[in-house]
């Protein structure tokens, strides 16, 4: 439609030789061309799981405190991301630290294409800053890991053996009352042959918190699954682009400079604040975009 306008008003106007008819093209070939960019970003989510939602879990790495605080502001910011979008949130699993911030989460993003979007994130995030925690205002070095799987649908088909399984219960140290706390209502479960760990301790009842863990522990193997065929196609063609879990991709420094960098695609931004507040749509887009999307 856009564009038999934009053929319309060019031919009115070389027949009219009228500036009114230049204005609207140029009026409606700017709206086509910010369609097909829309268009391009979603032809570039076009994986089997692109439009899952997602399972998102961070993990505070080297840096003590400062790493735990740093991950607690990582999820922070894919809450604020989810909230501008107008995706749902569940609280899966949440384990505070000693001190301040968290040692890990795991959080259910729901809504459309919430995989597809929120998988560029998946790596090692760095940030440089002076330490709120350090006495003397030194600055340091914090590492914070996101993994990211999709929340695969119910009826693709995952072969557990429950002889594999080690369930342990016990009582959840985060947000949820008193009851919460009272029983051992938190589940963990380990899968001996992969090695994979989940958790849940949000829902008071034990049964509901097991059900999640499965569902995690499912969406896990299966990614795992996925990584392994990929990985074998990978031997075969002789490329090795597969983003690991534990690779560095993106740098936030605020001091002595503030800069958001991402280190795979080169796209950057000094509005860090932004960044931290759920603004992460410029380094979305500029990995979709880019060669590393693949």
């Amino acid at each position: 439609m856009l564009y038999s306008d934009s053929e319309t008003a060019l031919e009115l106007l070389i027949e009219e030789n009228d500036s009114d008819f230049l204005d609207e093209a140029v009026k409606i070939i700017k709206a086509l061309e910010k369609k097909l960019s829309v268009q391009e970003f979603f032809c570039k989510m076009s994986g089997p799981n692109d439009s899952s939602n997602a399972i998102v879990e961070l993990n505070g790495g080297s840096g003590g405190t400062d790493a735990q605080d740093w991950a607690e502001m990582l999820l922070r910011m894919y809450l604020r991301f989810a909230e501008r979008k107008d995706f749902k949130v569940h609280t899966l699993d949440y384990r505070s630290g000693e001190e301040a911030g968290i040692k890990n989460a795991t959080i259910l993003i729901e809504g459309e294409y919430a995989y597809g979007l929120l998988r560029p994130e998946q790596g090692v995030h760095r940030l440089v800053r002076i330490s709120p925690f350090d006495s003397n205002a030194r600055r340091h070095t914090s590492f914070a890991s996101v993994a990211v799987t999709p929340d695969i649908e119910e009826e693709i088909e995952i072969d557990i053996d429950e002889k594999d399984l080690r369930i342990d219960t016990f009582r959840a140290s985060g947000a949820g009352g008193q009851h919460v706390n009272k029983t051992d209502s938190a589940v963990r479960i380990t899968h001996a042959p992969s090695g994979i760990v989940v958790a849940c301790q949000n829902e008071r009842s034990q049964h509901k918190n097991k059900a999640h863990a499965m569902k995690v522990l499912k969406a896990k193997l299966f990614d795992l699954e996925q990584r392994e065929q990929q990985a074998k196609l990978a031997e075969i063609q002789g490329e090795r682009k597969a983003i690991d879990y534990g690779s560095q991709i993106r740098s936030y420094v605020l001091h002595p400079f503030k800069m958001a960098k991402d280190l795979r695609t080169g796209y950057e931004t000094s509005q860090v604040n932004d960044v931290l507040d759920g603004e992460i749509d410029g380094f979305i887009e500029a990995y979709l975009l880019s060669g590393e999307n693949k």
